[in-house]
């Protein structure tokens, strides 16, 4: 029997993309899926053929010797047709999972163990402890196995057994046209085998909910968005797989005092007119407490000091960051006599030209 061309079974260009051929596939399979179409040997064929098309042309090479060879050239390479719908379905787990919704093979087959969830827990922290690091302690909802029964689901004392529907294969099976389709065993529920006598405490289920209680390090320098990963804290791995991981996501409260960009830190302090003008000393804080910060003569109002090193340490690597302290610079609203008396000194002294309001009032009467 001569084989149709590829390119015209999925109606498309030799110049086609990957995105065009999985496309093209996409409406095939959804117009003659078997299960739209019970019993039509037509469908079914179709089915087949389009499945051995994008199985060829979605991979490179077999793509590039076809173009080149044909089918006689895939033959030599041990290509093999589809033999079963069950083929179809395991190849194209990713193109069937988003048209209906179960990934993998239609029917699944026994259910195999499989890693559990993992969990997410968003935990808050001070300034001070994402600097200096910390140890946290969560409590969280866990499914843990049942202390009853080991997990089995199981009644203390009895066993799961061999599904008799399935043979304990997960799996029934029953024959359309000329392919063989697989369903899950609608007894065990593709488990292979069934619990006759549950466990009270658990249900069957084999697990419970607790809370748990663990103890988390937070090193030193995380900031805001990091993630801290414990290995086998998420949920129960089914049928015995393995648990999932617990994700614990970190966010710094904010500070009265500092705020952080980075592992800098930034704060601004007010200093009088006269100290930016004659240069002072302050006390000014740290995360380590208080430290000198050298206000120079002549400084400006929003000049920045740098203090090397007072900043959050690097979460990799040695060093830290830097503090950077603004200058906000205030004017007094109100002078006494003799404050007055000595600024008006400073400005004749200056050359500076300084008006009094209260005598340009009081020739403003004449």
């Amino acid at each position: 029997m001569t084989k149709r061309d590829y390119y015209e079974i999925l109606g498309i260009s030799r110049s086609a993309s990957p995105e065009e051929i999985k496309k093209a596939y996409r409406q095939l399979a959804l117009r003659y899926h078997p299960d739209r179409n019970p019993g039509d040997h037509e469908a079914e064929s179709r089915f087949k053929e389009a499945a051995e098309a994008y199985e060829v042309l979605r991979d490179t090479e077999k793509r590039r010797i076809y173009d080149q060879y044909g089918h006689e050239g895939l033959s030599r390479t041990g290509f093999h047709e589809f033999t079963s719908f069950d083929d179809i379905f395991s190849s194209f787990s990713d193109i069937f999972g988003d048209m209906f919704g179960f990934p993998g093979r239609r029917g699944g087959g026994r259910r195999r163990p499989s890693k559990g969830a993992d969990l997410r827990y968003d935990a808050s922290i001070t300034l001070e402890e994402s600097a200096s690091g910390t140890e946290i302690e969560l409590e969280i909802p866990k499914t843990l196995p049942c202390e009853d029964c080991g997990g089995t689901g199981a009644e203390t004392g009895t066993s799961p057994e061999k599904c008799t529907t399935c043979g304990g294969k997960g799996q029934v099976y029953r024959s359309q046209g000329f392919f063989t389709i697989s369903t899950t065993c609608p007894t065990c529920r593709g488990a292979g085998q069934v619990i006759k006598k549950p466990c009270k405490p658990c249900k069957g289920s084999g697990h419970i909910v607790r809370e748990k209680h663990l103890k988390v390090k937070i090193p030193a320098g995380v900031d805001t968005g990091a993630t801290m990963r414990v290995p086998g804290e998420g949920e129960l791995g089914e049928l015995g797989g393995p648990p999932g991981d617990l994700y614990v996501v970190i966010a710094i409260r904010p500070h009265e005092t500092f705020i952080r960009q980075g592992d800098d830190l930034y704060l601004e302090v007010s200093i009088s007119f006269v100290q930016a003008a004659l240069g002072t000393i302050l006390k000014v804080p740290t995360l380590d407490g208080e430290t000198d910060l050298e206000i120079k003569a002549g400084t400006q109002p929003d000049e920045i000091y740098s203090l090397k090193n007072k900043g959050i340490k690097h979460l990799r690597g040695g060093g830290q960051g830097s503090m950077h302290v603004g200058i906000k610079v205030e004017i007094p609203k109100k002078l006494t006599r003799e404050q007055e008396e000595l600024l008006r000194k400073f400005a004749e002294t200056s050359g500076e030209d300084v008006k009094d309001p209260k005598r340009k009032k009081l020739f403003g009467k004449f």
